[in-house]
């Protein structure tokens, strides 16, 4: 579980850092689209703030003895961005060169949770790295 959440913790906080500071450059590839009015520019630094915040979450609680509370979290988080994610693509019809590669991340991220999830937490494994 450590390692799910410390690549979920790089992943998010790459994303997050990048809507924060080019949201429009991050828009353009995952969507297709590009972003110019300011109200657009604020709800993706405001999401990127988010992402930031997840992956500070991910990143403390990989050692402790409740990350699979995170785990569980993350669990949903993967299952309504792949499902939005391709909604935009299949019923919006938005969808840039980034967007299956991000559906795939988080359908790799969603099954390493829930392999994650089916193994029984061993207490001292997670003792001895704290």
């Amino acid at each position: 579980m450590k390692s799910l959440l410390k690549t979920t913790a790089l992943f998010e906080g790459a994303t997050g850092l990048a809507l924060v500071l080019i949201p429009s450059l991050l828009v353009s590839i995952l969507l297709g689209t590009s972003i110019t009015e300011a109200s657009a520019i604020l709800i993706c630094r405001l999401t990127g703030a988010a992402l930031i915040t997840i992956a500070i979450a991910c990143w403390l609680s990989r050692n402790d003895l409740q990350s699979i509370v995170m785990a569980k979290a993350m669990l949903g988080y993967n299952i309504f961005s792949i499902t939005i994610l391709v909604y935009a693509a299949l019923v919006e019809k938005i969808y840039g060169p980034g967007l299956w590669p991000a559906v795939l991340l988080h359908l790799v991220l969603l099954i390493w949770c829930l392999s994650s999830l089916r193994k029984p937490v061993q207490k001292s494994s997670v003792e001895g790295t704290i």
